[in-house]
């Protein structure tokens, strides 16, 4: 059951991952992350954690545009929890032609088949079953064993003891309530585009809704003015709850844009809440916002009557491609 995916989050933090066929990585200057869907948040998330990271995140067929030299000193991680991802194969097996250097992550499937056959490394990820979002820990504890960060894979360990996913349930059934009959959209810094991003995701899959997301400073220069109410468009408008994740860090100038732009939308007679981004280290930081996400489109798919954890669409898509 989701809810207890969600209440056992933690424990993932503590999974070593193991990587087989090892012996072919060695140490690379800049890493391409290829994955679709939940496949590639954990790569996105990396980047809030340390945004100098040389790491180029690629959602889509075949290969990023990169230069040979660039490929030649990158190491391409294939990412596809289920282990079918039609992009994700079609990438792998055009990076495999061309002789580069390579590594998959996957539960099982087709990717790890053909990587076991090819003898490429690999990180067989747990498979219990859960959805893409929902592994979320597994997937970035592998990724930082692949890119060598042990520091960070230690302090990411950590969270074991330290995020407490019941903490956040009775905030996230309050927020929910909240939102039924509404669009989010969801706000945040550049720096946390991926929190922000990964919300939105939570509420179309877990809470079957539509969702959006933005960020500080651009939202300020085009998508805010779509929301300077007039009576033409006050019925569209009345339509959307804003979520605006703040974090103490941002720069003062992103801080004060963001209260301006509160202030702003609810003279407009917008609804906002505003919602702390906050941690005793960056990965919990993370985490935690992400774990009261879930939350909050768990108890969204309830207020729905829908079942939060399957995603009928992308399957019926499937079959269809």
């Amino acid at each position: 059951m989701i809810d207890e995916a969600i209440r056992n989050f933690a424990e993932q933090f503590s999974y070593e991952p193991e990587i087989q066929n090892g012996a072919k990585l060695g140490r690379y200057d800049r890493y391409v992350i290829c994955g679709m869907g939940g496949s590639h948040l954990a790569a996105d998330l990396l980047r809030v954690w340390n945004p100098y990271i040389r790491l180029t995140v690629h959602k889509d067929y075949g290969l990023p545009a990169l230069s040979r030299d660039d490929f030649e000193k990158s190491l391409l991680i294939f990412d596809s929890y289920s282990g079918n991802t039609a992009e994700v194969l079609d990438g792998f097996r055009e990076a495999l032609r061309r002789g580069y250097a390579m590594a998959v992550l996957a539960t099982g499937g087709e990717l790890l088949e053909e990587a076991k056959k090819e003898k490429v490394p690999y990180v067989e990820l747990p498979d219990e079953h859960l959805q893409p979002r929902l592994g979320l820990g597994y997937v970035t504890r592998a990724l930082l064993h692949l890119l060598h960060e042990e520091d960070a894979f230690q302090e990411l360990g950590k969270l074991t003891a330290i995020l407490k996913p019941e903490e956040y349930e009775e905030m996230g059934k309050c927020l929910a309530e909240q939102l039924k009959g509404f669009v989010p959209i969801i706000y945040s810094s550049r720096v946390n585009g991926a929190i922000a991003y990964n919300w939105k995701i939570k509420f179309n899959e877990t809470g079957k809704t539509p969702a959006f997301f933005n960020v500080f400073p651009e939202l300020n220069h085009n998508e805010m003015t779509g929301f300077d109410v007039k009576e033409a468009t006050k019925e569209l408008s009345s339509k959307f709850y804003f979520v605006f994740l703040k974090d103490k860090n941002d720069d003062p100038r992103i801080l004060k844009r963001m209260e301006l732009t509160e202030r702003l939308f609810k003279d407009r007679g917008l609804r906002v809440q505003v919602l702390d981004i906050a941690g005793v280290n960056p990965f919990h930081k993370i985490f935690s916002s992400l774990i009261f996400s879930d939350w909050v489109s768990y108890y969204l798919a309830k207020e729905y009557g829908f079942d939060p954890e399957v995603i009928p669409m992308v399957e019926e898509f499937k079959k269809n491609t």
